[in-house]
């Protein structure tokens, strides 16, 4: 890096939402920790998945309507670094850029939140019709598996406009990232975790990825140092995973990878829309092999019949 006379200036591209700015943040306190000769400074973008906080996210494109704008920063070399959820990172590269960070992650499960004063404490108290406000066909579909009864329905806005939506009788519960609601200091608006079997993660949730300019080594190196190596071999993992199923970040697929005593231990489920079909895999690979063991855990969903319902 530069030395301290003439310390380089590195800009990191983020969504201007109050959980992006917070990793935003976090990005610069790790970059500012690594290496004392750079001067860090955030560049504020907005995105159409910001900017339109009412049409389902499927049909606005899905795929990278949280993304592109801010990668386009980079690009144009009006930025040096992209932060992104790494959930909403498309699998498929965007020529010139590199994914060279991945910090460690985050508690990764999704959170059930009823409103203030509620008795209930597990997911099977819920009443039969009960209105969850979630926008993502991942947890969609999973509850509608475990309980066709209940009424799933989009919702859209930050975490603070979702928690008042909730608050207002929009909704009798709704469901956020339980890393999100602990990033933002909510995390007492939780009442209970939705954890597996019921609930399978989304791929790379509650991970960072920050993109660079393929060419601008030295910051790869200092991104690479600033990665956490068994976040990175999970997420490769997951990645690859719904890279060969030919799914976007929104379709209805859930995964768990984790680092165990002889690898990785990985669990796939894709259903259909409406959770009445659904395709589970359970696998296990090396931990230095992380991409083809997403790879077969694809493939068994793929032989199983799941591309029928993505």
């Amino acid at each position: 890096m530069a030395n301290q006379e003439n310390p380089r200036k590195i800009r990191i591209a983020t969504r201007e939402s109050q959980l992006a700015m917070w990793q935003a943040n976090y990005l610069k306190n790790l970059l500012s920790e690594a290496t004392k000769d750079v001067e860090v400074v955030l560049v504020p973008v907005s995105t159409i998945g910001d900017r339109d906080r009412t049409e389902p996210l499927r049909e606005m494109g899905g795929q990278g309507v949280f993304t592109r704008e801010v990668q386009r920063v980079v690009i144009e070399n009006d930025a040096d670094l992209a932060v992104h959820s790494l959930k909403d990172l498309p699998t498929v590269p965007v020529p010139g850029l590199e994914l060279a960070g991945i910090p460690e992650r985050a508690p990764r499960y999704d959170a059930m939140i009823l409103p203030k004063g509620s008795s209930i404490q597990l997911f099977e108290e819920i009443p039969a019709g009960t209105k969850i406000g979630t926008g993502s066909p991942r947890r969609q579909a999973q509850l509608l598996y475990a309980r066709p009864d209940l009424d799933l329905q989009e919702i859209r806005g930050n975490v603070d406009t979702r928690l008042k939506k909730l608050e207002s009788g929009e909704y009798d519960a709704i469901i956020l990232a339980e890393a999100g609601l602990r990033r933002l200091g909510l995390e007492k608006h939780i009442s209970f975790l939705l954890t597996p079997p019921l609930m399978l993660p989304a791929v790379g949730q509650a991970s960072l990825g920050i993109e660079c300019r393929e060419d601008d080594r030295e910051l790869i190196e200092l991104l690479n140092s600033i990665s956490d190596s068994d976040t990175k071999a999970e997420v490769t993992a997951e990645r690859a995973c719904l890279a060969t199923l030919k799914a976007g970040c929104h379709a209805p697929v859930g995964v768990l990878c984790q680092k165990t005593e002889n690898g990785l231990e990985f669990e796939g489920v894709v259903l259909s829309a409406d959770g009445k079909q659904r395709f589970d895999v359970s696998i296990s690979g090396e931990y230095d092999s992380p991409a083809e063991l997403g790879k077969a855990a694809a493939q068994e969903l793929i032989d199983q019949g799941a591309s029928a319902v993505l």
